[in-house]
């Protein structure tokens, strides 16, 4: 019986950091088999791929083994939404049509089996810094988008993963900074201001697994990482709990 939701994010495929990237890529596709069991819905929370970048006729090479899984399981009735991150936010059609996902490139509220869920990848949220937005803001331009795309993909591609590698090099994850400090935390404080009975927020992009009350009815859920944690939420009608897959 297909009566759970699941919540993943930040596999980023492809990445330097995965000890073998296919090993990893091989590793979500059994998970997707052990789930596609008894899921109704799956939530891709975004930076599932370290780079992803959409031209009109190419796609990135790659990740054939999950986009194939992906399209089976929704082929078989599966549903599976893919929120954007800030490492493949440059998506377009691909993923819906070919592999049948839908796709959000903003901050989702849904209510399932009477619980509300805010879900977003995460980056930005409660993070006052200039620098990120205006990087943030360059990076959605669709004009610079489209001067990008006139670029060969053999000097673009291996740019973005340069790019991604040394920033995790130079910075790597951030711990946990502890409830006071962690924006996502603030900004599902101040949410909760302006929608009072969402029960659970849950964000990917910080690369921390937690699952924080921040007040009676409303939880903060972050969902780790398939890096090192390879870790998932699941949501069975009554609760949502962290897991860790082996």
């Amino acid at each position: 019986m297909r009566n759970k939701i699941y919540f993943l994010a930040d596999a980023h495929l492809g990445s330097k950091s995965h000890a073998d990237s296919i090993e990893t890529e091989r590793k979500l596709c059994r998970w997707l088999d052990q789930v596609k069991r008894d899921a109704a819905v799956i939530f891709l929370m975004g930076d599932i791929f370290d780079y992803w970048y959409e031209y009109r006729y190419v796609v990135p090479r790659g990740f054939t083994r999950v986009l194939g899984k992906l399209a089976e399981l929704t082929d078989d009735g599966v549903e599976i939404h893919f929120f954007v991150g800030n490492h493949d936010l440059w998506v377009t059609d691909y993923l819906s049509e070919e592999c049948g996902m839908i796709l959000h490139l903003e901050p989702y509220i849904t209510d399932i089996e009477g619980r509300k869920f805010f879900l977003a990848h995460g980056d930005g949220l409660g993070d006052d810094s200039r620098s990120f937005h205006l990087l943030r803001k360059l990076f959605r331009s669709k004009f610079l988008q489209r001067c990008f795309s006139t670029i060969h993909p053999r000097w673009t591609i291996p740019l973005a993963h340069s790019w991604s590698n040394s920033s995790r090099e130079n910075g790597g994850v951030v711990p946990y900074l502890g409830e006071d400090q962690e924006h996502l935390i603030r900004f599902a404080k101040n949410k909760l201001k302006e929608i009072p009975d969402i029960n659970y927020f849950i964000f990917g992009h910080r690369h921390v697994l937690l699952d924080l009350p921040i007040a009676e009815q409303s939880r903060v859920i972050m969902l780790g990482d398939w890096i090192t944690l390879f870790s998932y939420a699941e949501f069975d009608g009554e609760s949502v709990q962290l897991k860790q897959w082996t």
